[in-house]
């Protein structure tokens, strides 16, 4: 075989190789604050995808830091005063849908 067209067996084989490789998006990962004590919530940012989603692909400490940060702060206000947005409360429905009680949710996030 001409050395060339090793040379580009070589490349596609690579490239379906790092194309077979690449995970799928999961989306962003849930802001819970460096698990600080705090007096009030931050906005997140982005809805929750697969990795809290999918049973598949969800890793249980990423789970715990989201259902820990609800069950300890989530009755409280937001920072900025400002209502809860729409990613807001997508997280705060991921809460639930993960187990967690309304109880622990302020009604803006319910």
């Amino acid at each position: 075989m001409p050395r060339h067209l090793t040379a580009v067996a070589v490349a596609v084989a690579l490239a379906e190789l790092a194309g077979c490789s690449s995970q799928p998006d999961l989306g962003p990962v849930f802001n819970d604050e460096a698990s600080a004590d705090l007096r009030c919530l931050a906005h997140q940012e982005g809805e929750p995808g697969a990795r809290y989603t999918d049973p598949a692909v969800r890793e249980t400490g990423t789970v715990l830091a989201l259902m820990r940060y609800y069950t300890a702060h989530g009755t409280k206000p937001f920072c900025d005063g400002a209502p809860a947005g729409d990613a807001d409360r997508a997280w705060a429905r991921a809460y639930l849908e993960l187990g967690g009680t309304t109880e622990r949710l302020a009604p803006n996030l319910r």
